[in-house]
């Protein structure tokens, strides 16, 4: 093999190996995720605090249709169903208070650092 051949296949085989290396961490950043139960006429665990860009996931694990409202006008969830769920991400930091507009007494918070 001549030495442009020799450089020319190390040059191909490095690239090819920051090539993989970027493409296979690009795959493995895994998304935070928080979850919320609907339980019991009541959202769990409550307050929550998490840090912005995390997803929050709201399970209704009762048998009784609830919803979630944000009192700022931030997200609302259609009516949830038995073991349907809702997610939103919270981008900017804050306090977000929320409800079930179906039980006005179920009440959150979500507090973004």
């Amino acid at each position: 093999m001549t030495r442009t051949a020799t450089l020319r296949r190390a040059f191909l085989l490095g690239l090819m190996s920051v090539l993989g290396a970027s493409l296979a961490g690009a795959g493995t950043r895994k998304e935070a995720r928080v979850a919320v139960s609907i339980e019991n006429y009541s959202f769990a665990p409550d307050p929550i605090t998490i840090a912005a860009g995390t997803t929050v996931v709201w399970t209704n694990r009762d048998e009784v249709t609830h919803n979630l409202v944000s009192r700022d006008r931030l997200f609302a969830s259609p009516d949830l169903e038995a073991n349907q769920h809702f997610e939103f991400t919270f981008h900017k930091r804050g306090t977000f208070d929320y409800f079930c507009s179906i039980h006005p007494e179920m009440t959150g918070r979500v507090i973004v650092k």
